[in-house]
């Protein structure tokens, strides 16, 4: 496969699942964040959007500056219309290798990013609208590609950018959002009623935190997310299983993975920024390495933007 189709396939699959976990993460904070007197609201928008790798251009950030920078921005891939546009412009340069429908919903979505109200009642029905044209895209990738290499790359980046924002959103914990609890969390990532079947007990927010995290039928958490990527990895170079030779992808996914697989601490509480740090950290140094071995350089194309 010619290495710009691999990239731009890879980078579908990391656009689409950052307007995802964007929209997951404006929404479960928005109507908080909108009841806040106006010198709190400026203060949580400004370490949001810290949390999604951004800084505000001037000292008056708040809440319109907010929604415009990780929602409506479309000149920056950090936000959810600059990712859907991004997620757009290379399945447009990988044509021939997408599939009809997943080209068309990909259109289709990006023609319909300037049909709603930027306010925050139109902000709250558009990330409702995004998680359900990203998960349109999640289906029409699985059930109208063949799981050919093709669908490896794309997969590999879904994965990365999903162990990415679930750390994003643990990490959002932090902001002073007048007691975020855990349930909204849970919602949040779509975990809540699987959490509750998990449990089926009282539970506290280590228990959450520890689902989200290490959970290994969850889809959404950090450890499924990276057994996905490394996964992929494998299949991609099967050479690695028969020599065990390890490359740089697979060894820093699969320390990360192990690392929160084994690792067991009385304070998971107290530790949890600590390791959403070395998660975002090792998904940076993979992509790095992805985009070494497999696409002959360490940036992303070059119109989208910083790599998160």
């Amino acid at each position: 496969m010619l290495s710009r189709i691999a990239e731009s396939l890879f980078w579908i699959g990391r656009y689409v699942e950052r307007a995802d976990g964007t929209a997951r993460i404006l929404d479960v904070h928005l109507e908080r964040l909108n009841h806040l007197p106006p010198e709190d609201q400026r203060s949580v928008a400004q370490e949001l959007l810290g949390v999604m790798g951004s800084r505000p251009d001037h000292d008056d950030f708040g809440l319109p500056e907010l929604l415009h920078a990780i929602a409506y921005d479309r000149t920056h891939a950090t936000s959810i219309a600059g990712s859907l546009g991004a997620a757009r412009e290379n399945a447009r340069r990988a044509r021939e290798t997408v599939s009809s429908s997943l080209w068309e919903c990909l259109n289709t979505t990006y023609y319909g990013l300037s049909q709603h109200r930027k306010d925050v009642v139109g902000t709250y029905r558009f990330c409702h609208w995004v998680l359900e044209r990203t998960a349109m895209v999640g289906g029409l990738t699985d059930t109208t590609m063949s799981h050919d290499e093709s669908w490896l790359f794309l997969v590999l980046g879904r994965s990365l950018e999903r162990a990415d924002m679930t750390a994003r959103m643990l990490s959002t914990r932090e902001v002073h959002t007048a007691g975020m609890s855990w349930v909204n969390m849970l919602r949040c990532a779509g975990a809540y009623e699987s959490f509750l079947r998990t449990r089926r007990a009282a539970f506290d927010d280590r228990h959450a935190a520890e689902f989200l995290l290490m959970d290994r039928l969850f889809p959404r958490s950090i450890v499924y997310a990276l057994r996905d990527a490394d996964e992929a990895l494998a299949k991609l170079d099967p050479s690695d299983t028969r020599l065990g030779h390890i490359n740089d992808a697979r060894r820093i996914v699969g320390q990360a993975r192990t690392f929160l697989e084994f690792h067991r601490t009385d304070d998971l509480m107290v530790e949890l920024p600590e390791h959403m740090e070395r998660v975002q950290r090792a998904v940076a140094q993979a992509s790095d390495a992805i985009s070494r071995k497999y696409f002959n350089r360490a940036d992303e194309l070059a119109w989208v933007g910083e790599v998160s």
